[in-house]
């Protein structure tokens, strides 16, 4: 029987002695959720895991893109779109993508993720010729401008290609890196740290009607093996980071129990990213339907996440969640930056 462990995540100032750091960051733990498929959960002290689980839930993460992981990073997302869901439109011409990519360097964002295809629920695919004809001209101008890593929100090999000449430095799929076969060699190839997400469908259906023996751990079988298979092709697992997908193929109570559980995914070994900014299920709870008015459930959300100890918040309301954050932190860690 297939046994998967859940760190239980904390950060009160009281900690016990023997209590564990959970990959290298800033929450503790002492206890563990054992889950079965089979039978019922159990709580296990954390000097009892087995070696392996210890190893990957305590080992401190490697830097991906030159970003450390001692403290939550923010991704700001930039979509040169003209139909995604939350901004579709407002950045699409290069010169205001370029500048909004400095803005969110501003405001507080490490890394800033250009796409140039939408993948909201119903969105058609784009062809690769204007996908890279959106996406490498707004990259080249940012890497002109600015040092600041850049990841590359694609599907096609040809895009990232295009992308990494341009000055990208990480290859984040949407897709788990099973739509295009070209593209975990190319970035094995050009040394590239790839995010690897969960997604039940393509675009244009996943929000048909997705269903799931066990949400949380047929994700965490899912990304378990995309990064197996990314290894198998040479890209590291410490050039890995996994999302869970929010969003992509899950109604409103898969997305609820997926964030009850982020830190299971911890036991991966990889970086975790939350990508829950201005979705659907935000809109829903909170009673906002317009997606640009969703900041301060998104930020809500985000900072759930912090508290288990996710790494890497991908946000469009970065000046906002930056303060949140900062706020979290003295309130929480007592850490003032």
């Amino acid at each position: 029987m297939t046994a998967y462990y859940r760190p239980i995540p904390r950060t009160d100032h009281a900690r016990p002695a023997g209590a564990l750091t959970l990959a290298g960051g800033w929450t503790w733990f002492d206890t563990v959720e054992v889950l079965y498929r089979d039978a019922p959960s159990r709580l296990l002290p954390a000097s009892e895991l087995p070696q392996h689980a210890l190893e990957r839930l305590t080992a401190p993460r490697a830097p991906i893109a030159g970003l450390g992981f001692e403290a939550p990073q923010l991704m700001g997302i930039l979509n040169v779109t003209p139909d995604s869901f939350s901004d579709g439109g407002q950045h699409f011409d290069p010169a205001v993508a370029t500048s909004h990519a400095a803005t969110m360097q501003a405001q507080g964002a490490s890394m800033i993720d250009v796409g140039g295809e939408s993948t909201r629920p119903g969105a058609e695919e784009v062809a690769i010729d204007e996908e890279v004809r959106r996406t490498a001209p707004v990259i080249k101008a940012i890497r002109e401008a600015s040092p600041v890593p850049i990841s590359i929100d694609t599907r096609k090999a040809p895009v990232a290609q295009a992308a990494h000449e341009a000055g990208a430095d990480l290859v984040n799929d949407v897709a788990g890196f099973t739509f295009d076969p070209a593209l975990a060699p190319f970035a094995a190839k050009a040394g590239l740290p790839v995010c690897v997400m969960h997604a039940q469908g393509t675009p244009d259906i996943m929000q048909a009607d997705p269903r799931y023996d066990n949400v949380a751990l047929d994700i965490y079988d899912y990304l378990e093996s995309r990064i197996t298979a990314l290894e198998a092709t040479g890209i590291p697992r410490a050039r890995i980071v996994t999302d869970p997908g929010i969003g992509f193929g899950k109604t409103l109570e898969h997305n609820l129990t997926l964030l009850q559980n982020l830190a299971l995914f911890h036991s991966l070994g990889c970086p975790v990213l939350l990508g829950a900014s201005r979705k659907r299920f935000i809109g829903t709870l909170g009673g906002t339907e317009e997606a640009r008015h969703r900041a301060p459930g998104s930020i809500a959300v985000a900072l759930a996440g912090v508290a288990q100890g996710v790494q890497m918040l991908r946000v469009h309301d970065v000046r906002e969640t930056a303060e949140a954050l900062r706020l979290w932190q003295a309130a929480t860690l007592g850490q003032v930056s």
